[in-house]
């Protein structure tokens, strides 16, 4: 089992023709990704050449919309990687065409744009966004949708929703022995799609995710509602990390949400209020990972 992707997922890619869409695409496709598509109106009717998982090659083709990709290949998930610029028209056109998943990878996207689309994709009741400013989300050994590394760690039972692209990695990375159901990279903006708690009832409702890891960081208060939530809803084991303990006060750090003022949102105060929710929480993501290491060989 996964959550949101799974080996049945058809994957288009927006942007798919632009260099980061290509690099990635090609990634997406040599981990095993059923992607069936690019979108590009400026180049429909056209393909590009892609080395298959099976070292074959493989022509994906191009449409002028996510309306006329999901007729032709019923795909139902896009992975956008258009410039900041142009994400929130991106957005609008894989809702209005109904796509169930789309995973905003984009960096710079203005947080107005990101507060309107988001709201957009809510009131449409179809669409669910992940990111933007992500690294998108995988189940190994199933499908990868966006820029994460697929041969860093296999399939398993652990869940991991993470605010940090490379914490994700080293997560899944030094717990590749054990391996994940889905490892979701929600992004770090101020306003964001799919929410830490999005993921943690996913992964409650999962049967074969039986530990979660939850990776947080200083700034705003997702993750003292996020303890909130497990404290009332979430059965499973949960091991935390707050990254920004060294962080000093009223400083805005490298992730856009990364504000902190006086003791709210220090990593402290996010630390506390994960252990009050009985989740163990790490100084150190090897700390992390060593504490829900501890927790599998419980299990």
């Amino acid at each position: 089992m996964a959550i949101f992707l799974t080996s049945d997922s058809k994957v288009i890619v927006q942007g798919m023709t632009g260099s980061e869409g290509r690099k990635h695409s090609q990634r997406m496709l040599a981990s095993g990704t059923q992607v069936v598509g690019g979108v590009n109106p400026k180049k429909a009717g056209t393909t590009v050449e892609f080395d298959g998982a099976d070292g074959g090659k493989v022509e994906i083709p191009v449409f002028g919309s996510v309306a006329e990709a999901i007729k032709e290949t019923g795909a139902d998930v896009s992975v956008i990687f258009v410039p900041p610029a142009g994400t929130k028209a991106a957005v609008y056109e894989a809702v209005d065409a109904n796509i169930p998943l789309a995973v905003v990878i984009t960096e710079g996207v203005p947080v107005h744009d990101t507060a309107d689309f988001y709201q957009y994709a809510k009131n449409s009741g179809t669409t669910r966004i992940i990111g933007p400013n992500c690294p998108g989300l995988i189940s190994p050994g199933q499908s990868n949708a966006g820029i994460i590394p697929a041969s860093i760690s296999g399939p398993g039972p652990i869940g991991l929703v993470s605010k940090s692209g490379t914490l994700t990695y080293q997560m899944m990375f030094e717990l590749r022995d054990i391996g994940f159901s889905s490892g979701v990279g929600i992004g770090g903006d101020p306003v964001i799609g799919t929410t830490h708690i999005d993921a943690l009832a996913a992964f409650e409702a999962d049967p074969e995710t039986k530990a979660i890891v939850m990776i947080g960081e200083i700034g705003g208060d997702a993750e003292e509602r996020a303890a909130a939530y497990i404290k009332e809803h979430v059965t499973k084991p949960v091991v935390g990390y707050v990254a920004g303990f060294t962080a000093p006060e009223g400083k805005t750090m490298g992730h856009a949400g990364a504000i902190v003022s006086g003791s709210s949102g220090t990593a402290q105060a996010k630390k506390e209020a994960l252990e009050a929710a009985g989740v163990k929480v790490g100084k150190t993501p090897s700390e992390t990972a060593k504490l829900m290491r501890e927790i599998m060989q419980s299990l």
